[in-house]
């Protein structure tokens, strides 16, 4: 099977994303640190109240706004960086390897990505994990990277699915 596709910065990025909202450790990061934080603000206004010999609602009271503010908004903060630290890796260094045109030939013993800069095999046995969400298919070669198949490039998404599946069951 022969694909040819164009990678955007876009595309990148939301692999990156995806990666980290189905990051079992990620998430759990996340989780805790939505939690403990607020706990932390919480149990210092406490701690404000009774040095600074304030009335506890008075110290309370802003700590418990921002706590709140915290867990509603972390996670978006959190994503957001991500996405602005991405795009500054981007600019950072050459990536045409990973952004631009590639040709991906997928056949019995694996696959063979082409850009304009070189080409990467890898057999069947080092994609670790096929993953997919409505507009991207990701075959993981680590834990942190894979290759990313924007699916906006292909007419024959249910082929393509199919074939993979097939491969990464065999």
């Amino acid at each position: 099977m022969d694909l040819k596709y164009n990678l955007t910065e876009e595309d990148y990025i939301n692999f990156n994303l995806f990666h980290m909202k189905s990051s079992p450790t990620i998430m759990k990061s996340v989780r805790n640190q939505r939690i403990f934080t607020p706990v932390f603000y919480l149990l210092f206004s406490v701690v404000f109240s009774m040095m600074m010999d304030i009335p506890f609602l008075v110290s309370f009271t802003p700590f418990f706004i921002l706590s709140i503010l915290w867990v509603l908004f972390y996670p978006k903060y959190l994503f957001g960086r991500a996405i602005r630290h991405t795009k500054k890796l981007i600019k950072e260094g050459r990536n045409e390897n990973i952004l631009g045109q590639h040709q991906m030939v997928l056949n019995d013993e694996g696959i063979v990505d082409k850009t304009t800069k070189g080409e990467t095999k890898v057999a069947w046995s080092g994609i670790n994990e096929l993953k997919e969400n409505d507009q991207y298919f990701y075959l993981y070669n680590s834990a942190l990277s894979g290759y990313i198949l924007p699916k906006r490039e292909f007419e024959n998404i249910e082929e393509i699915r199919n074939y993979l599946n097939a491969k990464m069951a065999g």
